[in-house]
């Protein structure tokens, strides 16, 4: 599916708004924003010590919750 950068900005804001809570996503974002941020890099480390087989099978568990709940 491809949506326009609004549409993305606006699902991610409330993606993090269910997540965290309005206050919390609010901090989450100026975290960002006041930090230098390299997501590439941040996302390969968040993921190093996990095997891409541990990895998989977390997002297919995951996945397979959503389905549940809806």
């Amino acid at each position: 599916m491809n949506i326009t950068d609004t549409e993305l900005k606006l699902q991610g804001i409330q993606v993090l708004t269910s997540a965290l809570g309005e206050v919390q996503a609010e901090r989450f974002i100026s975290l960002i924003l006041k930090e230098p941020f390299d997501y590439t890099k941040w996302q390969r480390d968040l993921w190093a010590t996990q095997s891409l087989e541990e990895l998989s099978r977390t997002a297919m568990l995951h996945w397979q919750a959503q389905l549940h709940e809806k």
